[in-house]
């Protein structure tokens, strides 16, 4: 099925030459299966089933793990997510020396400047990384040398988001947050908090005391909302958790008042269609939210969420895009400069890539 709007297929290679950023993707769903295999053989660990296969969603389910977390940017609407979940537990459980996370990290920016990236906001969800179960800020360490080594190298630069998850418990989510404000990791310049909205409900006010602590330290709030649940999880997310930048939010197209809000504050959206029709909030392309979304008023961003597991990059869905809704260059340029204006990145860095940005488009007409 085909939106109204489709038109012919943008060149990748005109999308990945755009200055950009991106702002909804995590670290967890970003290994390669070269970053897979290499880690499994250094550790011994076998693999759960034949290296062909372990991105096909449809077979995570196979995965016999004994605890199942909950974060992760997939939505509930996949019969598969709780499969998908333990992958991304099994895969981050491989990552077991200071080494290996410094590579991981590096191998993340290196991934994000072939598409053109030039800042990321990565989502790192500590409860994946069980090796590092009490030893968080070490993790938080090793990750930062790696981005600071890709950094040194010219590789896109790279801010973490500590992702807390929606089913700890108030107390668990204050800790996390006055360890890092105590601690004050080089690197970390946001709070997030991410798994199942439809599995634990709405959880807004018992993580109010701990975004309002990292908001009291300086620490930027983006939250996933808005995805398998509706509406009202956006709300929470502005009115409890001082939200600057909703993950996902593509559900607020079912409330009118809640547009207005988002518009009147000046909120972004960190949309990834891929990633929500192939777990099934939408049943296609053609009936996502995206340029109701953009007609409404709202400024949104387009973005991966977890890329290596969905199988695609971030200029092969702002290809897709672009055919399915009928985008030309300008509408891209758009994109470009809301992901830099959305992003966490420093004053400077902003500066920096608006010039990039302007100077392109100045030099690449529609």
């Amino acid at each position: 099925m085909l939106h109204p709007n489709a038109t012919a297929r943008i060149d990748e290679e005109a999308i990945r030459a755009l200055p950009k950023a991106e702002v909804h993707v995590h670290l967890e769903g970003t290994f390669s299966l070269l970053d897979l295999l290499t880690l499994a053989k250094e550790n011994g660990v076998p693999l759960p089933g034949p290296a062909a296969t372990l991105f096909d969603i449809s077979s995570h389910d196979a995965f016999d793990a004994p605890e199942v977390t909950t974060g992760g940017g997939a939505g509930a609407g996949s019969a598969g997510l709780s499969g998908f979940l333990r992958f991304l537990d099994w895969q981050c459980g491989l990552v077991r020396t200071p080494a290996q996370a410094a590579r991981v990290a590096y191998a993340f920016a290196a991934r994000q400047s072939a598409s053109g990236i030039r800042y990321s906001d990565v989502i790192v969800n500590p409860t994946h990384w069980n090796t590092w179960r009490g030893r968080e800020l070490e993790l938080l360490d090793a990750l930062a040398a790696g981005l600071d080594e890709a950094d040194q190298d010219g590789l896109c630069r790279v801010g973490m988001a500590y992702s807390l998850l929606r089913s700890q418990s108030p107390t668990e989510a204050e800790d996390a947050v006055a360890a890092l404000v105590a601690a004050s990791p080089r690197r970390v310049v946001a709070l997030s908090v991410d798994g199942d909205e439809k599995v634990t409900g709405r959880t807004g006010e018992k993580f109010q005391g701990a975004f309002a602590a990292a908001a009291a330290a300086g620490l930027h709030r983006t939250v996933h909302a808005g995805e398998s649940s509706g509406p009202e999880g956006v709300w929470d997310a502005i009115d409890l958790l001082q939200a600057e930048r909703i993950d996902h939010g593509v559900r607020s197209i079912e409330d009118p008042a809640l547009i207005e809000r988002l518009i009147a504050d000046g909120i972004t959206l960190g949309v990834c269609p891929r990633s929500n029709v192939t777990l099934g909030i939408y049943p296609s392309w053609a009936e996502h939210p995206l340029p109701r979304l953009l007609d409404a008023g709202v400024a949104v961003t387009l973005n991966t969420d977890d890329p290596a597991p969905l199988g695609s990059t971030l200029e092969a869905d702002w290809a897709v895009a672009a055919q399915q809704f009928g985008f030309g260059h300008a509408e891209l340029v758009g994109f470009a400069g809301r992901s830099i204006d959305a992003s966490f990145a420093d004053p400077d860095t902003k500066a920096g890539l608006r010039a990039e940005l302007a100077a392109h488009a100045e030099a690449v007409p529609a």
